[in-house]
């Protein structure tokens, strides 16, 4: 009789579990939707509508400054918001809670940096703001509390298999991350499961909005194709190395914007920070917001941009990309490496075959992989994130381009360490 009731129990847990996270991955859903469709708004009237109907094209200079000011007098008061994506599964792992209260305060810091062109992506400030949601629901629904941790990784996987376009690329970020937030009893199996309904109701959702109200986020362009020739697989032996130097360039600004960033007061630097971005959006809007429609020019212009002018838009973005970050107007930086390592790709691709942009997207992808390769230092989780540009018969390429550039990257590391 005990054995039955205890059985009963555990059915009843199970399926209890199940809901949640189905209604999880709906709710997760939505708030991303809504979050980017706003993100996208707004966006366009700063950067479009109010221009267009002043006559003003530098007006977009002054919102700017502003909105930076308001986003640093926000920091200075509540905290350094949004967190990078590390940061937030760090206190998580560390405390097993991630504060809800200033929920508000995390969505305005969240927002303004991606309205106002920082070269920056969402991703770090929405999984943030779904972790805090997913402690709210543990700390406030008495059967949550048992399996917050659980779900609050089901939010992360969800986040960015929402924002990559790639349900895969969520599960296998979370899955790949050291450590366990999950108790040892809780089967793999089983949490893959939870995974892919919570997902599957969170696409759902995404997609019944988009159709109702039209799409939140255009997402990145892919490449149709990626034709490989001897020379082409040959020259991955240059691409390569080429990432993983991108990537050091970028630890080598972000060192040096870290450095340059502790001298200058808060607020200040949110604002200098916001002064840059206006300026440089009347002089060169290539290197502002995330990438994705900046990238989707890249291809269609079909090498119509110079080699050197593409390998400096390359710099010029990861530059940025690490200003904007320690300055204050932060975000992920994902979005902004695929696209600066994409401009890097071209640029080889065209200088080695005479301005031939056919052989580009293979360079861009060798590069790319390599680069997040070292900086990800999760080679699978790497191959599935380049789906969002690469056709599946360049992921073996990849595979061996990020597992490269980890390596590289690990081998670094121990030296650092050994010195």
């Amino acid at each position: 009789m005990e054995n039955n009731l205890k059985k009963d129990s555990g059915i009843r847990n199970r399926l209890y579990m199940l809901l949640l996270t189905v209604l999880l991955g709906m709710f997760a859903g939505l708030v991303i939707w809504a979050f980017l469709k706003l993100v996208a708004l707004c966006t366009s009237l700063i950067w479009e509508t109010i221009p267009a109907s002043t006559g003003v094209r530098w007006i977009t200079v002054p919102v700017c400054v502003l909105g930076a000011l308001a986003a640093g007098l926000l920091r200075k008061k509540f905290g350094d918001y949004p967190e990078s994506l590390n940061t937030v599964m760090g206190k998580i792992k560390k405390e097993h809670h991630y504060s809800y209260h200033p929920m508000l305060v995390m969505l305005l810091c969240a927002f303004l940096p991606l309205v106002l062109g920082a070269s920056v992506g969402p991703e770090a400030g929405l999984a943030g703001i779904i972790a805090a949601l997913c402690y709210w629901v543990g700390d406030n629904v008495t059967f949550a509390k048992q399996n917050v941790d659980l779900y609050s990784r089901v939010g992360e996987a969800v986040t960015l298999g929402q924002l990559f376009h790639s349900p895969l690329f969520g599960i296998l970020a979370v899955e790949e991350e050291e450590g366990q937030l999950v108790p040892e009893r809780m089967p793999r199996a089983w949490r893959l499961v939870l995974y892919a309904l919570s997902t599957a109701s969170s696409f759902a959702v995404i997609w019944l909005l988009n159709s109702i109200f039209g799409k939140a986020m255009a997402g990145f362009p892919s490449f149709s194709a990626v034709p490989v020739s001897t020379t082409d697989g040959l020259l991955a032996l240059v691409y390569i190395p080429v990432g993983f130097l991108l990537f050091l360039f970028y630890e080598g600004c972000e060192a040096v914007m870290g450095k340059a960033a502790k001298v200058v007061p808060p607020v200040l630097k949110e604002t200098l920070c916001g002064l840059a971005i206006g300026l440089l959006g009347l002089v060169c809007p290539m290197v502002l917001f995330s990438g994705e429609e900046q990238m989707a020019q890249l291809i269609a212009s079909n090498g119509g941009y110079g080699v050197l002018f593409l390998a400096g838009i390359c710099l010029l973005k990861l530059a940025m990309t690490s200003f904007c970050l320690q300055f204050g107007l932060k975000g992920g930086h994902f979005f902004p490496l695929i696209f600066a390592c994409t401009c890097m790709g071209f640029a080889l691709g065209m200088f080695f075959f005479a301005g031939d942009a056919g052989h580009a997207a293979f360079a861009a992808g060798i590069i790319t992989a390599a680069a997040l390769g070292a900086q990800l230092k999760k080679p699978l989780a790497v191959t599935v994130l380049l789906l969002l540009c690469f056709p599946p018969q360049f992921l073996l390429w990849g595979f061996l381009s990020a597992a490269a550039g980890s390596g590289l990257a690990g081998m670094i590391e121990k030296r650092r360490k050994g010195s």
